[in-house]
């Protein structure tokens, strides 16, 4: 038997199965380090040349902010270059949407709200609607008062996220001058922003409301322009990267006579109405005022409810009546011998019998003065207003023929001005009246469209445009309110006796019929016609329309009086006076200003031109 030694047995050992197994791990390690190195480069690779340029998007939206900034809108001037709508610089408070998330938000929401006027819920429910970009302050109170701004100034330190930010906002400097024309600009609201953000509209832009801010809005507007910066992980400003420029809107010339709109608005005062200056020559509104009108500049801020109480107390303000429909009394007579002339039937030598009424579909017509004017012409009846003679041209003519002389005229149609919110009145027919009143046209209605009373509505600007007419010889000019070349004008092809004779009888109201009025120092012989609408149970309308000079006439003035009582030359006929003395005293005033600055300069001028731009 062979004894193994405990030495042997450990070299035994070393020397089998078992040797080698020491260096395993190591090998393990280094496969498993060569595995990960190896996923590790794979995964960079991917991450390199697959999604490099996604994450490099991701990482720099994470490092860039865009700090938008928003266009100048376009100015707006009157046709001598005054300034009636711009831009000024504006103190605003803004909350950063961050202060909502922390701790003292409650504290700083109710002392924000007692400095701005709003109430905890008010607020909280404005930024719901506003929060559409995060990581921009929302703007919750803009033109903030001198007051306010110390105010949020003073405790700056405990409005955590509040920050007055200066900002562009509109101005109008003339105040409730033209309000009407000029229109306003509010902040848009959530669900017009919806409908408009694929226009490139901001949550926190102005748009125009009204008027031809609103009209004009594409142009007015400008483009939004931008920083890019760069902030560090927490937010900061760093640099900035680039910048795109915004681009202000277009500036817009009208031809609104500043100081003859002002005077429109001053002669109207308080009373219910309108008041058109027309040039009949090519259309340009030189003035346009309505009752009661509003000053835009208080959409540049938070109206309280009491403010807005003042401001509809007299009625809706918001409403131009220049571009309202109303019944057109006798001034629709101008339309009715058009009618009468044109048609053959009664050429410009008619002469009929007037009468204390007309009879007919059971109804009396009756002569205002209830007696009639005896035998009566074309020229004679227009002076004295005569119903029953253009009750009987209307009835011999009849309904379709009366009917077509209006659509010519522009009646029943948008005139073509800019204001979106023009109506185009109303010239019913047949099918009209049987749809809405279930009954054929009668000759009834036909004596009413006659003399501007029953159905018929126009508007003050569409009676402006018909007095041009006469005025220019026998073309419908388009009423427009930008400066621009001038408008084609539509010959109507009247025959001169008839435009001859329409002269004559609206000449021969001013000088000794129902215009007298208009017999005024200071006021070219001019020509016109008035008219008084019935509107039971109410007071009656008041209209009056004239132009001048009469014999080569380059201004026409509408006034329409809403139930003023009294009759059109007694109540509307001064005010007309008034603007068409305004109009020509400026005339001769700015003239006298041109020969001075042109005999300071040693040049020569010509001051009888009839160009109000003289």
């Amino acid at each position: 038997m062979t004894l193994i030694s405990p030495i042997a047995k450990v070299k035994r050992k070393e020397n089998g199965r078992t040797v080698g197994q020491g260096a395993r791990p190591w090998t393990i390690m280094c496969m498993v380090t060569l595995a990960l190195l190896g996923g590790m480069g794979a995964r960079l690779a991917f991450l390199q040349l697959v999604q490099g340029q996604e994450l490099q998007q991701i990482a720099r939206k994470n490092s860039v902010r865009l700090a938008p900034k928003p266009p100048v809108r376009g100015n707006i001037f009157d046709r001598h270059g005054k300034i009636l709508a711009t831009t000024k610089l504006a103190h605003s408070a803004y909350v950063w949407p961050v202060a909502r998330t922390k701790p003292n938000w409650e504290t700083t929401r109710n002392l924000l709200g007692e400095l701005i006027g709003m109430t905890p819920d008010e607020i909280e429910t404005f930024l719901d609607e506003h929060n559409v970009y995060s990581t921009e302050p929302i703007p919750i109170a803009r033109n903030l008062t001198t007051a306010q701004i110390t105010a949020i100034e003073e405790f700056h330190s405990e409005l955590d996220g509040v920050e007055v930010i200066i900002e562009p906002i509109r101005d109008y400097p003339e105040g409730n001058a033209a309000s009407h024309v000029l229109g306003y600009t509010r902040e848009l609201t959530p669900e017009e922003f919806e409908k408009r953000k694929s226009e490139g509209y901001r949550l926190q832009d102005y748009i125009g409301k009204l008027g031809l801010e609103a009209a004009l809005e594409p142009r007015l507007r400008g483009e939004w322009g931008g920083q890019e910066i760069q902030v560090d992980r927490d937010g900061r400003f760093v640099k900035v990267l680039g910048e795109v420029p915004s681009k202000a809107g277009e500036d817009i010339t009208l031809t609104i006579d500043l100081e003859l709109q002002k005077v429109a608005q001053q002669v109207l005062g308080e009373r219910l109405g309108a008041i058109v200056a027309l040039d009949p020559r090519n259309g340009e509104v030189l003035a346009m005022a309505s009752f009661p009108g509003f000053d835009p500049n208080i959409f540049s801020r938070r109206i309280s409810p009491e403010e807005w109480e003042e401001v509809t107390a007299q009625g809706d303000p918001f409403i131009n009546r220049a571009i309202r429909g109303f019944p057109p009394a006798s001034t629709y007579k101008v339309v009715t011998a058009i009618a009468g002339m044109e048609s053959g039937k009664y050429p410009p030598n008619t002469v009929l019998q007037t009468t204390p009424y007309l009879a007919a579909a059971g109804v009396q017509f009756y002569e205002w003065n209830k007696a009639g004017f005896g035998a009566a012409g074309y020229v004679r009846s227009m002076q004295w207003s005569s119903n029953t003679f253009y009750g009987q041209i209307g009835r011999g003519v009849k309904g379709e023929t009366l009917i077509d002389w209006s659509r010519r005229l522009g009646f029943g149609s948008l005139s073509g001005i800019e204001l979106e919110e023009e109506t185009p009145g109303l010239i019913p027919d047949n099918s009209w009246t049987n749809e809405r009143l279930g009954r054929d046209w009668h000759v009834g209605d036909t004596i009413n469209m006659s003399i501007g009373q029953g159905l018929t509505l126009a508007t003050p600007l569409q009676i402006a445009r018909m007095f041009a007419v006469p005025a220019n010889g026998g073309y419908l000019v388009t009423p427009h309110l930008v400066k621009t070349a001038d408008l084609p004008k539509e010959n109507l092809n009247l025959k001169k006796s008839t435009i001859e004779t329409l002269q004559k009888g609206l000449r021969a109201v001013v000088s000794g019929g129902t215009g007298q009025v208009m017999n005024a120092s200071g006021i070219p012989p001019s020509a016109g016609k008035s008219g008084t609408a019935e509107a039971p149970p109410r007071e009656n309308h008041a209209w009056f329309g004239a132009y001048a000079p009469h014999d080569n006439p380059e201004i026409v003035v509408v006034v329409f009086a809403e139930h003023s009582g009294g009759g059109g030359g007694s109540v509307a006929g001064p005010m007309v006076r008034d603007v068409t003395k305004a109009y020509f005293d400026l005339k001769k005033k700015r003239a006298a200003g041109a020969l001075g600055e042109t005999a300071a300069s040693g040049e020569t001028v010509d001051v009888t031109a009839s160009d109000p731009e003289t």
